[in-house]
């Protein structure tokens, strides 16, 4: 058994449509506590990836998943229930962004954010009230958090614990390559917090990454960056730039307690040109770092709606925008931005509500649906479109918490806001891939 790692804050079909449903029925502040990945190979076209030959999606199996042949599900946590015998902890509340970080002894951590609104939510759904709800923030903690699912080598859950307390809507983030968690807060002064997976030490906030509705981190170690994202109809995409007193050439991590956090400029067409190839960019240094961004906005950062998933593959970022359905990549080695794909002008347009992202060593991105279809859809490197699986009975879910086990044979994925037969309070699956894929 882990000790509960808590910690102390500073002070429909899409989630901004579901929590507006909550906040305008009064029920967003009354849940019970009890219920309670590092972030592709090149852009460039050619190439089937790993999924590139994987056939159509069959029936939807016992748990209502439909997925190609010869893969197979199982649910390996349901909210309020205890997944591993021995644990006391009852799976958490809207299980969200997820990551893995392999065991010495051969298994692994399955590590998942719990998006439980606060009073801070009421700012991302209404901005016109973020400077209210920010302050009765520092008075009224959070039910969010993450929580740790521990498998043994052949799969097992072996224990569950929470590593993470007390925070708000914690939606994405990433696993450390120095084998931490960041756990994203997405309200408008919401922080970074960094997270032991081991349960072993206590999570700590890193105001230096910014004070904003944190959707997901990607980390570059060569460049010795994180970028972010923003879930926001105004939203940017930041970076934070180590200092060499941070981040020491040659070390294996940051101290995450300074250097410059940076918003996104695009030039040449601008933002909208991006649509038609790519645009040169330049990042500069944000307005009051140490200040909710959405009252600091830079006049000449681009801006985006709503920032979803991010990940960093071999100097290229990818990143989703919600709000316009599109897929970004943002080039390091040619500091370019594109649109790779986009709902209203795709030729396949069967990817919307595009969420969390995933991309594997093949340079597949993974994209998980946010409403849509409920599909996991696949971009392979040539730029086509398969879906590797699709939840059916769940709508006004969404998918997310993405991400395979060391061996690459299993994938992890959750319905935030689904159960066993229908809507829930959130559910964790299981994907196992054919042998040889």
């Amino acid at each position: 058994m882990h000790p509960l790692k808590a910690v102390i804050p500073r002070g429909a079909a899409t989630r901004r449509e579901f929590l507006q449903q909550m906040f305008l029925t009064a029920g967003a502040l009354s849940i019970s506590g009890s219920l309670l990945s590092a972030c592709g190979t090149s852009t460039g076209v050619g190439g089937r990836g790993r999924f590139g030959n994987i056939g159509p999606l069959g029936a939807p199996d016992a748990r209502g998943i439909r997925v190609p042949e010869g893969f197979s599900t199982r649910v390996v946590a349901v909210t309020g229930q205890v997944p591993a015998p021995g644990s006391s902890y009852p799976w958490h509340i809207f299980p969200d962004g997820g990551g893995v970080m392999p065991k010495a002894d051969g298994g692994w951590y399955y590590i998942s954010n719990s998006e439980i609104p606060g009073a801070g939510s009421l700012g991302f759904q209404f901005p016109q009230l973020a400077p209210l709800s920010n302050i009765i923030e520092i008075f009224v903690p959070g039910l969010g958090g993450s929580g740790v699912l521990e498998f043994a080598a052949d799969g097992t859950v072996v224990d569950a614990y929470r590593i993470l307390g007390n925070t708000t809507f914690n939606c994405a983030g990433c696993v450390t390559p120095w084998n931490t968690w960041l756990s994203c807060e997405e309200w408008p002064n919401g922080q970074v917090w960094e997270c032991d997976p081991t349960g072993a030490n206590s999570a700590i906030a890193r105001p230096a990454l910014g004070f904003f509705s944190h959707e997901a981190t990607a980390i570059d170690t060569q460049r010795r960056m994180v970028y972010m994202t923003e879930d926001m109809p105004d939203g940017r995409f930041y970076r934070w730039v180590a200092d060499n007193t941070d981040w020491p050439a040659g070390a294996a991590r940051p101290a995450l307690q300074s250097g410059k956090l940076q918003v996104l400029k695009v030039n040449g067409g601008g933002v909208a040109a991006a649509l038609n190839g790519p645009q040169p960019v330049v990042w500069i240094d944000a307005l009051s770092p140490d200040q909710p961004q959405d009252a600091n906005r830079h006049p000449d950062s681009a801006a985006f709606d709503g920032g979803e998933g991010v990940w960093n593959h071999k100097g290229f970022v990818y990143f989703s925008t919600k709000g316009d359905n599109r897929i970004w990549v943002y080039d390091t080695h040619s500091e370019t931005l594109e649109v790779i794909y986009d709902l209203a002008t795709a030729e396949n347009p069967i990817l919307s509500g595009v969420d969390n992202i995933t991309v594997t060593k093949q340079g597949d991105v993974l994209v998980a649906e946010d409403g849509g279809d409920m599909q996991v859809v696949v971009i392979l490197p040539d730029r086509t479109l398969k879906p590797l699986l699709q939840v059916t009975g769940q709508d006004g879910s969404e998918i997310a918490g993405i991400a395979f086990s060391p061996d690459g044979r299993r994938m992890y994925f959750t319905s935030d806001r689904g159960g066993p037969n229908g809507p829930g309070l959130g559910i964790t699956y299981e994907l196992l891939l054919p042998e040889g894929l």
